[in-house]
């Protein structure tokens, strides 16, 4: 799928940020579990904290195979940045695809410029796959103009960093129908960082969770209608998971090329590795993998730019995750023993794909919405 000018421009120049700024000080990142302000900083210059921001607003307003270029590139630097990114993308669509002209005049600008930085609160400890279980209620006091916020929730990628949370909650917490999406500012009262994650791999992301306690927003700061909550969740998240395949693709293509890399440089039996047909058969997979996903993603996000195909987004996840957990799986095993010490970034490429497969929706989740897609036709 051939690329336009202005789309390979935009690739080019994530790249060279990639290369001179993003892989800079990815080891300690991911040791310290600390996020590279720096970087997200710079990412900020760039506007690239305003892609799905419209332009009247300071942002990028890219379409759907930049934004999956975009993701796949700083993926291939560092996942945690790729993820971060993604998250507050997925707040910025909401402000603009749900809220009223103030909160965009209000809060895309200064999301465009990288502060505040978004988060989106739709899982909780006891509703993960299946949101319409949450417990988090968004009680309205009539009298005060306002609605009242309990409840918690967990997984929230940018927890500790955000300064804007997109809150899914019920008005009524024992009827499913009412969950409705809010905008919470992150320093009003009663809104506290809970456990932050001690995570496998995305060690430099911060995962926490968020605890409302008696949080007072406006009744204004409703951002959907009442019940239509979960529609226009899972309407964002179909991008979001053509966001998450796209960053599936650069950790392949990272684990890839490192194992390329070394494959060349390696010998054994008086000949670099890659000249055995155990090790180039392996990479010969590997490469149709990652070519097959990288395809599978871009074609999904093409369709999405017709409208939301949730299929086709699904498909894409599930297939690109798997395919970046066999890829990194696959690269390790060509390091041998030096690729499970943490002097070679295969090791961390292992440890960050296996996320892929599980947040923003499950690889089973996946194929349940693929599934569906079978039997209604």
């Amino acid at each position: 799928m051939e690329l336009t000018s202005e789309q390979e421009l935009i690739q080019q120049t994530v790249r060279e940020v990639v290369e001179n700024e993003v892989r800079e000080g990815v080891h300690e990142a991911d040791e310290s579990q600390t996020f590279p302000e720096d970087v997200w900083d710079e990412l900020a210059d760039l506007d690239l904290t305003g892609l799905t921001v419209p332009e009247e607003y300071g942002g990028m307003d890219v379409d759907e195979i930049t934004y999956s270029i975009v993701n796949e590139e700083l993926a291939y630097g560092h996942l945690a940045v790729a993820t971060a990114l993604s998250v507050h993308c997925l707040a910025t669509s909401c402000i603009r695809e749900f809220g009223t002209d103030d909160h965009r005049e209000e809060w895309l600008p200064e999301m465009v410029s990288g502060r505040p930085v978004g988060a989106f609160a739709l899982s909780e400890p006891d509703a993960g796959s299946n949101p319409a279980e949450m417990t988090t209620e968004a009680k309205l006091d009539e009298g005060a103009g306002e609605y009242v916020i309990n409840g918690k929730k967990q997984w929230i990628t940018n927890g500790e960093r955000a300064g804007v949370v997109v809150l899914f909650a019920k008005t009524d917490r024992d009827d499913p129908n009412t969950v409705t999406q809010f905008l919470v500012p992150k320093d009003t009262d009663g809104v506290e960082v809970g456990k932050k994650e001690d995570k496998l791999g995305l060690r430099a992301s911060d995962t926490t969770t968020l605890i409302f306690d008696d949080v007072r927003i406006p009744a204004e700061n409703r951002l959907t209608e009442v019940g239509s909550g979960l529609k226009a969740a899972f309407s964002i998240l179909t991008g979001g998971r053509i966001a998450i395949a796209s960053q599936a693709v650069g950790v392949a293509q990272a684990a890839l090329d490192a194992a390329t890399a070394y494959a060349n440089e390696r010998e054994q039996f008086g000949q670099p590795i890659i000249e055995h047909q155990a090790i180039g058969h392996k990479l010969a997979d590997m490469q149709t993998d990652v070519q097959a996903a990288r395809l599978l993603t871009r074609d999904a996000a093409r369709k999405n730019e017709d409208g939301v195909d949730p299929t086709a987004a699904a498909m894409a996840k599930y297939f690109a995750s798997e395919a970046a957990v066999d890829v990194a799986n696959e690269a390790v095993q060509v390091h041998g023993g030096y690729g499970y010490t943490k002097d070679f970034d295969v090791e961390r490429y292992y440890r960050d794909a296996k996320i892929t497969t599980i947040y923003e929706g499950t690889s089973e989740i996946q194929k349940k919405i693929i599934a569906r897609d079978l039997k209604s036709n």
